[in-house]
């Protein structure tokens, strides 16, 4: 906040006022705004050497003024009648440092009090969950570059030596703070959340395939997000922000089709595999959370991000499909010629919780914000999973399976039968199908969104084109398949 956007902030109350029961008559008439602005250009100067290394980094110092009106006069802001003065901090309710009694009754203002702000810590803190994650490391990589953000909580559920090197090539002033714990431990999250103004919550396992424990995905998935909002209400953080997913709307069969979804339509999963059942049980946690009192007394705002397939340099799926396609003599499998889709590129998935973490600052836009869940894509073509693969691998010698496929209907009976299979062997032995029912329907079907929303509220326009994205992509799949011919290259030798 500047000198040139000083607000008036009147409070009224019948209690003694904490600002300025206790202060002594400076003067029986100031008279002259220019001695206001001496006053705030003192402070400014004095007390930012002063209290500053103490003031949280959402701490706005005001200078409360006490005035005693004429009679009959009803506005407050006549700098002629000024009687009291004294330097206060306001902390927006989030500090330790200074902070005002908010349990204390004195914690008001009388009817008469003027608050003028005279040094507003700019910048904030922002945890980030799920640090070393695809997502995460990318929205580290983009806040460390914003001005406004002073320090970055990354938070790792283990930090290796390849995410210490990735850190270690940021090149910025920015604090950022390593955090080792688990998303399930309640009092790692507390302590992870303490001073915090934003949380970005990206953590979550993804799993397709069903090889993790139903219960270790229901756990970090919907737990995980219930016990860090839980956090953020002790802790007094303001902003949640969510990273969900598209699949929390669908698609529930390969035989619907829906093209061009937003968000006033009600696409909602009714699959209970354990990723799109845990991801939408958590989303409807967080945008109900959206208005709770904070311990302080402040308000949390939270907003849900549905991006769609996330591709781009480092994709652990993409990853995997270009290495066994690899393996196969170069040729793709076609497993999923039959869908339509449009993925986001990394980058700008990234972006869009940045842009949605700028509008829950602003105090006029946040609340038209929170509560909202915004789908995430950009302007990548609509195609199949198998086309799209193909066109970001062809150039470095990869080609699609040609061979005949099953008819779609018979290799969703197939998986429901090896499902069967699977679930009556349990007791004695752990049967993992190579495909399941929910797996075959997102990989064939026809499911694509529209981020008009997210542009009109969040003002997101993709920074990436599809011609970037792919070149960019493109040059990574280039170092895989370097590496494989490596690799080859090694074991014959």
């Amino acid at each position: 906040m500047s000198e040139e956007d000083l607000k008036v902030i009147l409070c009224g109350s019948p209690l003694p006022c904490y600002y300025c029961w206790n202060t002594a008559p400076l003067h029986q008439n100031f008279g002259e705004i220019f001695f206001i602005s001496l006053l705030l250009s003192f402070f400014r100067y004095i007390l930012s050497g002063i209290l500053r290394p103490r003031l949280h980094s959402n701490s706005t110092l005001f200078l409360s003024i006490h005035p005693l009106p004429p009679l009959g006069q009803t506005d407050l802001a006549d700098a002629s009648s000024f009687r009291h003065f004294t330097v206060v901090s306001e902390l927006m309710r989030t500090s330790r440092d200074f902070c005002l009694p908010t349990e204390s009754p004195y914690y008001q203002t009388c009817n008469h009090c003027i608050l003028l702000p005279v040094l507003t810590m700019s910048g904030y803190s922002c945890l980030v969950t799920g640090a070393g994650g695809f997502l995460g490391k990318r929205i580290i990589h983009l806040l460390v570059q914003e001005k406004e953000v002073k320090e970055v909580r990354a938070l790792y559920r283990v930090f290796r030596p390849q995410d210490k090197e990735q850190l270690s090539k940021l090149q910025t002033k920015t604090k950022v703070k390593v955090l080792e714990g688990d998303i399930l431990n309640a009092q790692c999250l507390r302590t992870a959340c303490q001073g915090v103004s934003v949380v970005i919550h990206t953590a979550a396992v993804i799993d397709l395939r069903g090889t993790c424990h139903r219960q270790t995905i229901m756990d970090i998935n919907l737990k995980g997000t219930q016990h860090l909002l839980e956090a953020c209400v002790q802790a007094s953080v303001p902003i949640f922000i969510y990273t969900s997913s598209v699949e929390v709307a669908g698609p529930n069969s390969y035989k619907e089709i829906i093209q061009n979804a937003h968000e006033d339509e009600h696409h909602e999963s009714t699959w209970s595999a354990p990723y799109p059942y845990s991801k939408k049980l958590a989303e409807k946690a967080v945008l109900k959370a959206n208005g709770c009192t904070l311990r302080n007394g402040g308000t949390l705002h939270t907003c849900a991000l549905r991006p769609t397939y996330i591709y781009g340099e480092g994709s652990p799926f993409l990853s995997s499909v270009v290495n066994t396609a690899l393996k196969n003599n170069g040729i793709l499998k076609s497993i999923a010629k039959f869908s339509i889709v449009n993925p986001v590129y990394i980058a700008n998935a990234a972006w869009a919780h940045i842009l949605v973490t700028r509008v829950l600052r602003d105090p006029n836009k946040a609340p038209n914000i929170g509560g909202q869940f915004y789908y995430i894509t950009d302007d990548t073509p609509h195609q199949s999973y198998d086309t799209f693969h193909y066109t970001l691998s062809k150039e470095w010698g990869l080609s699609l399976d040609s061979t005949p496929s099953f008819p779609l209907s018979l290799m969703y009976w197939l998986a429901f039968l090896m499902e069967i299979v699977s679930f009556l062997l349990r007791p004695i032995y752990k049967y993992q199908p190579p495909f399941n029912c929910h797996l075959l329907t997102l990989l064939n079907s026809v499911f694509t969104v529209t981020y008009k929303k997210a542009q009109r509220d969040l003002g997101y326009e993709p920074p990436f084109s599809w011609e970037e994205a792919k070149q960019k992509t493109g040059q990574w799949i280039s170092s895989l398949v370097q590496q494989h011919k490596g690799t080859l290259k090694t074991k014959t030798q």
